[in-house]
């Protein structure tokens, strides 16, 4: 598998980098090219390839579905920089600080419409079905970022509320990126749905193994800050999973927490009260459930071991990061 994963991954990258954008305006295409080159794992695209391979043993048929949701998702994280006000995109400048704000919403904007300009190489009858989904998913993404901005001002989330946030900011794309290559590949209707199915729990399963991370992390090997999550006060189902089984001692010290100031005492005191109540392993018990629910996905599929030893074995590989 791990043979395969590097040939889409190489495959994926080279792709990219033949994708050329005008010269001019050149702040409207600079930062498109910007944005792309600053890398990333590329998973969305590569699930893209493998779906196909799967069902066709052509992954090549999938590069420009692959391009489009590699395209739409960088789109996404120049207008999520944005709404963070973030000032690092994988250690280098945000588009909107090395630029501005302006030119980056466009610039945006210009991403999406290219992701769409992919999708239309395909034979009509498979552009149709590609665009549609396309269509739903990206406005279930934007459902999903308002979502979880609406939750920030919202002090009666839930704990489900949390879990559909999650399948449409993040869970939906990843089905989407599975069912386009099974499209492209002209298998039937129920391996469509299998494999789109696969692809959102198996992203819910991904969404909550990242928030158990961002607190429970080995430093030395998070890509992150350990309980960046904590300190900016964000509801995730740990959190959640807290407030729900404290006692109104537990509530009151977690209202406390919030409200600190103290980084290390904060994260600290998170910690001790969610070891109290089991949270993490609440949250691991949900992240579980989603990715054997993802695993019994694949088991429906109407291909050979073959195709679903592979698709296990990128379940796994998604599972075990660590960064």
């Amino acid at each position: 598998m791990n043979n395969k994963l590097q040939e889409y991954i190489q495959f994926i990258e080279k792709s990219v980098g033949e994708i050329h954008f005008p010269k001019s305006p050149a702040s409207l295409y600079e930062p498109m090219s910007y944005i792309l080159s600053l890398g990333g794992k590329r998973i969305r695209p590569v699930l893209t390839l493998i779906s196909t391979d799967i069902f066709s043993g052509d992954f090549t048929q999938g590069k420009n579905a692959a391009l489009a949701v590699e395209l739409f998702h960088n789109f996404s994280l120049i207008h999520d920089d944005i709404m963070d006000n973030a000032p690092l995109r994988r250690g280098k400048q945000t588009v909107h600080e090395k630029w501005n704000t302006n030119i980056a919403i466009l610039s945006g904007d210009a991403m999406l419409i290219e992701a769409y300009k992919f999708l239309t190489t395909y034979k009509p009858e498979i552009a149709i079905e590609l665009i549609d989904l396309f269509n739903q998913t990206a406005i279930g993404v934007c459902e999903g970022q308002q979502q979880d901005m609406d939750f920030e001002n919202s002090d009666s989330v839930t704990k489900d509320e949390y879990l559909e946030m999650i399948r449409l900011k993040t869970a939906v794309l990843l089905g989407c990126s599975f069912k386009m290559g099974a499209i492209i590949a002209g298998t039937n209707a129920e391996n469509q749905k299998d494999i789109y199915n696969f692809g959102v729990n198996l992203g819910i399963a991904f969404q909550l193994q990242d928030d158990i991370l961002d607190l429970y992390a080995d430093q030395s090997q998070f890509g992150k800050q350990v309980g960046g999550d904590i300190l900016a006060n964000k509801k995730t189902y740990l959190l959640l999973s807290a407030f729900e089984a404290a006692s109104p001692a537990q509530k009151s010290d977690l209202t406390k927490m919030l409200n600190a100031n103290d980084a290390t005492s904060k994260v600290e005191t998170a910690k001790k009260i969610f070891a109290e109540l089991n949270v993490r392993e609440k949250a691991e018990e949900k992240m579980n459930h989603f990715y054997q629910t993802a695993l019994s996905n694949v088991n429906h599929l109407q291909i050979d071991e073959g195709g679903k030893e592979v698709l296990s074995s990128i379940a796994a590989y998604l599972m075990t990061r660590m960064k």
